[in-house]
């Protein structure tokens, strides 16, 4: 059973970031080479903290055991990690904008800024709430509404980010099949009657 847990899971996440993002400019400078490298490695790297909190409670229904336990105990400190790590690629994103005007305009339609600025609220309302004093304050059923709202949008912002991509190669594919993966593990699992316990977190839902 992995040992790391709780709030420590935040600060690797973030961690692993900036290690990430430093490394980048070393390597690459600050060009649009590092720029894009920074867009592509913040939005996988948050790919897989949405996921592994996206589907806490589905596998821990489908596969009791530790591993699953750990997933379902660490659910809301997993979806701060996504939060920290999307915010990451929130600046990567402005960076690509300030330096790289054109290409942004060219690459960026105004309904996939929409749509992705819609998300980011998301992820800031969702990460605002995943405090057991703001979850109280929100109340559970408007909680609970947010939350599901919220993860399900994220859900489908991925979805249209790499399904339609997935024949691009095997990194596009295998994102793809784990983001609809996810959900139809999601969608099985409520089939399920085992009871689980759930807190306040980004994930959740």
């Amino acid at each position: 059973m992995p040992r790391l847990a709780g709030w420590p899971i935040v600060g690797v996440a973030a961690a692993f970031v900036a290690v990430l993002l430093a490394a980048d400019v070393a390597l690459l400078g600050t060009g649009e080479a590092a720029i894009r490298f920074a867009l592509r490695a913040t939005a996988r790297t948050a790919l897989v903290f949405f996921l592994a909190a996206f589907v806490a409670s589905a596998a821990a229904r489908t596969w009791p055991g530790a591993r699953t336990r750990w997933l379902l105990a660490n659910r809301r400190y997993l979806g701060v990690g996504f939060a920290v790590t999307h915010l990451a690629h929130a600046a990567a994103i402005l960076a690509f904008a300030a330096l790289l005007a054109d290409e942004f305009r060219a690459e960026e339609p105004f309904v996939v800024l929409v749509a992705g600025g819609i998300g980011y609220l998301f992820v800031l309302a969702l990460l605002a709430t995943s405090f057991d004093r703001t979850a109280a304050w929100l109340g559970p059923r408007r909680w609970a509404r947010l939350h599901t709202v919220g993860v399900h949008y994220l859900w489908a912002v991925f979805f249209v980010t790499y399904v339609p991509q997935a024949a691009r190669g095997p990194v596009h594919a295998a994102a793809a099949a784990l983001v609809v993966g996810a959900l139809g593990l999601r969608l099985a699992a409520r089939r399920r009657a085992l009871p689980v316990s759930v807190g306040p977190t980004v994930g959740a839902a």
